[in-house]
């Protein structure tokens, strides 16, 4: 793409970054704009009264005469100091405003993302996270804008006093601002770029940071004495980031120093002719006065515009990418005119499906053709890596399949609204959330509605075995389970961490809201649980889904002896189907599982 191409792309975000700023602060930004014309003219203003009071007082002028000018000096002085005041307050209030409807929309596109494809593609995430950071861009934008037309106002005007002295030296000065102005574009460009190229060293800078500091890490970080390991990753991360920001840095310094040179040897030039002059009886005293504060005034009101174009470059090409993720189209397309979800009836169909996670990786679903009939509970089994929490994420419509089709009661998946479709499904996710909420927040986050409806928490509790155990907690449902925030009632007491076994609990006790959908999903529900626990939420789930249809994945096949069909996956294809008995006579992949773990637990 070309520079051009590139510039005007840039500069096409400024007006959508206006209007979010002007819709979300008006008040504000309408008093920022009434400021900045006064702080342009203001300059000019004291530049020319300065001269007037010079001449006055060197002609001998009267008193009553020099008062009101003197006055009149004075009060643009007041002015002068407080209007900067008062432009930063109200800078600040506009960026706090806009910056908060800015996050607001750029998280309400993240969550009408309809799968996970984005989450987990990281130049996605790069790009992301130079979206966050432009949360304050519009205001910035805008409020530059404004700066940068106050600048030209006053270099405009400073700049005719200029040139009714010495029209060669304005010449100068005005010419003397081009090499500076493309110096700063070029540094700007540059910032933004070693931004997004560093994003993925910060992000991995991050991820040790957060390992060093996060409770659950710590216990393997102790034990097998790797803090000093991932402390010495994330100083080696940080120093290769330091490395490229020094550069930068070492860049502008030369850069800009070269640039204030310049400027100094353009103005010493301009003094030296203009004392010159005045000892030629060319320029008074106030002419003098008036020609040193114009060329300092000009070049102030430059090297403003230069390092405002460089800085709304730079704003707007940070807005560039918030842009980008807010008009990504969904990765998951979604149908123009959904078919409605209706009641599961029939059952679900996997016909001939195959997936993988992208072009370039390998099949983890091979040719799945399989029935979930309704009101049945089906288990999957199969080794690591045979495809089943995939299956699970294709259920969800998490994404689609590369090829072949999935039907709910005969309708494909892609037809329906894949909000409407989750509504009708439960899920425990083997990598399921602990959430640093509390513990009603923790079982409501199943479904909303219960938020405000303690009796409906607690009766997934119980139908979860860990109502007793919330119950006993410091302050019971609104305890906050994390160490750390403390807790919401204003105490100094920190939060409660449950087990691991406990916390599985309330991921089921969130999935129990959800009690009546057509669909629940557990995958691997009694990884965390003692084998008593286990039977006994397993006797739990089959009251309560009695009727129902449901999806069961776990390692400990005996937890999936009484499911109605069983069906067995082998490096993403589905090799054996039927029920415990049948499968067990057919001397398959399913009998020798399930012989194998039975002699572990006869063993012992």
């Amino acid at each position: 793409m070309t520079t051009d191409r590139r510039s005007w792309r840039t500069l096409r975000g400024l007006g959508p970054a206006a209007a979010l700023a002007f819709r979300e602060a008006p008040a504000q930004l309408g008093l920022l704009s009434g400021i900045a014309l006064v702080g342009a003219v203001l300059p000019v203003a004291v530049t020319w009264l300065t001269k007037l009071v010079i001449d006055s007082v060197t002609a001998g002028t009267a008193i009553d005469v020099l008062l009101p000018k003197a006055i009149a000096l004075a009060v643009l002085g007041a002015l002068t100091a407080t209007l900067p005041q008062l432009s930063q307050y109200f800078s600040a209030e506009a960026q706090r405003r806009v910056s908060r409807a800015a996050k607001d929309r750029l998280y309400r596109a993240v969550n009408r993302f309809p799968g996970l494809g984005r989450f987990e593609d990281p130049q996605f995430l790069n790009q992301l996270q130079v979206a966050e950071a432009a949360n304050s861009a519009p205001a910035q934008l805008t409020i530059a804008a404004m700066q940068l037309v106050r600048n030209v106002i006053t270099a405009l005007g400073l700049f005719a006093s200029l040139y009714l002295i010495s029209p060669l030296i304005a010449g100068i000065v005005l010419v003397a601002a081009l090499p500076a102005l493309l110096a700063e574009l070029a540094l700007a460009r540059r910032r933004v770029n070693t931004t997004l190229r560093l994003s993925p060293d910060e992000r991995r800078e991050l991820f040790y940071q957060m390992l060093l500091s996060d409770a659950r890490a710590s216990k393997e970080i102790r034990l097998f004495g790797t803090g000093d390991f991932l402390r010495g990753r994330m100083m080696r991360t940080m120093s290769e980031i330091h490395v490229a920001r020094r550069a930068l840095d070492r860049r502008e310094l030369f850069v800009q120093s070269g640039l204030e040179l310049f400027a100094a040897v353009v103005a010493g030039t301009g003094l030296v002719w203009a004392i010159l002059a005045a000892g030629r009886g060319e320029l008074t005293a106030g002419d003098i006065a008036l020609f040193v504060a114009a060329v300092a005034g000009v070049q102030v009101a430059m090297a403003g515009i230069v390092s405002l174009l460089a800085q709304a470059n730079e704003q707007l090409m940070i807005f560039n990418h918030y842009t980008v993720v807010l008009g990504a189209p969904p990765e998951l397309p979604v149908a123009e005119h959904p078919v409605a979800t209706p009641e599961l009836r029939r059952g679900i169909v996997f016909k001939d499906v195959w997936f993988r996670y992208g072009d370039d990786l390998p099949w983890v679903l091979r040719g799945v053709t399989v029935t979930i009939p309704y009101g049945m509970a089906v288990g999957l089994v199969g080794k690591n890596g045979a495809g089943k929490s995939t299956v699970v994420k294709l259920l969800c419509r998490m994404y689609d399949p590369t090829k072949g089709r999935i039907t709910w009661d005969g309708i494909d998946l892609r037809d329906l609204d894949p909000a409407r479709l989750r509504d009708r499904v439960g899920a425990v996710f083997q990598d399921f959330m602990s959430y640093d909420l509390t513990a009603a927040e923790n079982i409501a986050l199943g479904d909303l509605t219960a938020l405000e409806d303690p009796d409906r928490i607690a009766a997934a509790a119980v139908q979860a075995d860990i109502h007793e155990v919330v119950e006993k907690l410091p302050n019971g449902y609104r305890t906050m389970l994390s160490r750390e925030f403390a807790e919401d009632d204003g105490s100094d007491g920190t939060g409660v961490v449950l087990s691991g076994g406990q916390w599985q609990r309330l991921a089921l006790a969130r999935a129990f809201l959800r009690a009546d959908t057509d669909l629940m999903i557990l995958d691997e529900p009694n990884a965390g649980l003692d084998p008593e626990a286990e039977a006994e939420l397993h006797a739990r789930i089959s009251t309560l889904r009695a009727g129902g249809t449901s999806v069961l994945i776990s390692h400990r096949l005996g937890t999936l002896r009484d499911a109605d069909l069983i069906v067995v996956l082998d490096d993403g294809a589905v090799t054996e189907t039927g029920t415990h008995t049948s499968l067990l006579a057919g001397g398959g992949t399913y009998a020798r599982l399930f012989t194998t773990q039975a002699k572990g637990y006869q063993s012992e």
